[in-house]
């Protein structure tokens, strides 16, 4: 099995160019049960690695559009009268998917963003009274644009904190990109997945399968205090007006387990634990005020975290 996501690494990775650190962090995402926030620039290729990555496991797909006039009825669904049958049908909505692409998550009111709340969380969606559920696959990633900040609704905490990853989005490094305009120049269109002729490497049920891999590594007691130790830390911080919360620190202990398991071994390390750290931290703590004025970062206050607590050995 872990061979088999070992292919679906390299081959992302072949047609996404440059963009290793952010197949890996969607693979242990997906391996963690976690939603994702992919922020980068437009034309950096966020849509296409998922699309692919959707293909590639065989998994139903859906996309859309968040823009400011997008309502929650337009992502869940909504009940619609049938004059032939004269009575009411659900139409459902494209969060009746397995992986979910919510573009520009950031460009819709934060009534629509709520809409996804419960269906991150729960895996399940409640239309008309009706509870109903969401494939065991469920799987949302949010992309937004980290420049322009005219005309958009910043997520709030409470949602920020219901993804387990932030994957920053860069620029390919020159290599990378000569590459992929060689390629433009050979034919290559990201519109016309069709013509590349993709071979499914795993199954949905698969995916499920390594999930359940992936819960039975082991993590000793002291990598769990360990990780326990940094969360606390973040709460405490100086320069930190809001820490680490209580799903954050499952978060954490469920990706070091994925990542653990992609490098195959069958045990987690500190380093799995601070690999992690900052995708997992970076949206979820707050700086407080004069630590902005001061010009401090997050990376560097989750250095600084990491610097205060004893690997142990």
């Amino acid at each position: 099995m872990k061979n088999l996501f070992i292919e679906l690494q390299q081959r992302l990775s072949q047609i996404v160019m440059g963009q290793e650190a952010i197949v890996t962090g969607l693979l242990v995402a997906l391996l963690s049960e976690g939603h994702v926030i992919l922020e980068g620039v437009p034309g950096t290729a966020k849509t296409l690695i998922v699309k692919l990555l959707a293909r590639l496991i065989q998994a139903d797909f859906r996309r859309i559009q968040l823009t400011p006039d997008v309502l929650p009825a337009d992502i869940l669904g909504t009940s619609i009268f049938d004059f032939n049958s004269r009575s009411f049908r659900l139409r459902k909505g494209p969060i009746f998917t397995q992986v979910l692409l919510a573009d520009e998550i950031n460009r819709t009111p934060p009534k629509t963003q709520a809409a996804l709340l419960e269906a991150m969380e729960e895996r399940q969606v409640t239309l008309d009274g009706n509870t109903l559920p969401l494939s065991p696959l469920f799987w949302t990633i949010a992309t937004q644009n980290p420049l322009e900040f005219e005309g958009t609704y910043p997520l709030p905490e409470a949602q920020l904190d219901r993804f387990l990853l932030k994957l920053v989005v860069n620029y390919p490094p020159a290599a990378a990109e000569k590459q992929m305009l060689n390629n433009a120049l050979a034919g290559f269109e990201a519109r016309e997945l069709d013509k590349l002729e993709l071979t499914p490497l795993i199954t949905v049920d698969q995916v499920l399968g390594a999930r359940q891999e992936v819960r039975q590594i082991t993590i000793e007691d002291v990598v769990v205090d360990y990780l326990l130790a940094l969360v606390q830390t973040s709460r405490q911080h100086p320069e930190l007006l809001l820490g680490a919360s209580p799903r954050a620190a499952v978060g954490w202990l469920r990706a070091s387990q994925s990542q653990a398991w992609l490098d195959g071994r069958n045990f987690v390390t500190p380093d799995d634990i601070k690999n992690i750290a900052l995708p997992l931290l970076q949206h979820r703590l707050i700086l407080k005020p004069e630590a902005q004025l001061d010009g401090t970062n997050l990376e560097q206050v989750i250095n600084s975290i990491l610097g205060k607590v004893p690997v142990p050995r």
